[in-house]
């Protein structure tokens, strides 16, 4: 596939936070980048079981309706001793039956399972955040980028900025939450550096090297 460097992209997603972080990553890369929302689609309902066929349900609905190359990013919190769990139901952990999502709710469901378990040690709360980008063409064409974050989960919350479970991770590494981060210290890579951080910027690094001429 050529590089869609100087393109015009569909980002399929309504969420606000993700949107936001798209648009931070793209930048540099002059990509004319528009929501789903932009265009008035509906979400498709994500009936996949992992990361990737989920992410491909969103992307192909995009690039399908619009006729453009479309980009999708399905991910979640995967906790060690939940056995993976919230995972692909990340977002579902949140869904409050209005249809609104309080993520507040689903920290506080998290901790409460940990805690049944009696983990309380940093070392039996360890987890990592996953995320699965596809970018996919409109005849069904697609391509997947994963990254992974690993860390270990706090209590209670720490920060206001980013969203989801921000506030309760604690990347390997560092002795503060991605919700006391700035969106640049939490992606923690740029063109021509190395090193990403957050598991959509490292998935947006994989992407930027294959599509977009990165370094």
């Amino acid at each position: 596939m050529n590089s869609l460097a100087g393109r015009k992209i569909v980002v399929a997603s309504h969420n606000a936070g993700k949107l936001r972080e798209f648009a931070e990553l793209m930048a540099p890369f002059g990509i004319e980048a528009a929501s789903a929302k932009d265009y008035g689609l509906p979400e498709p309902e994500e009936t996949g079981t992992t990361f990737e066929e989920n992410a491909y349900i969103k992307a192909f609905a995009a690039a399908k309706a619009t006729g453009l190359p479309a980009m999708s990013d399905d991910s979640g919190l995967c906790v060690d001793a939940l056995d993976g769990a919230p995972g692909v139901y990340t977002a579902d952990w949140a869904s409050r039956p209005d249809g609104s999502r309080d993520f507040m709710m689903a920290m506080e469901k998290t901790e409460a399972l940990l805690a049944g378990k009696g983990a309380t040690e940093p070392a039996q709360r360890t987890g990592r955040f996953v995320a699965v980008l596809c970018l996919c063409e409109p005849d069904g064409t697609a391509e997947y980028f994963r990254g992974e974050a690993e860390g270990t989960l706090v209590w209670p919350p720490r920060g206001s900025d980013g969203f989801g479970y921000d506030p309760v991770f604690q990347p390997d590494g560092f002795d503060v939450t991605f919700g006391e981060m700035t969106a640049e210290q939490k992606h923690g890579w740029k063109p021509g550096q190395e090193t990403a951080l957050s598991h959509r910027a490292r998935a947006f690094q994989k992407f930027a090297r294959a599509r977009l001429g990165s370094a």
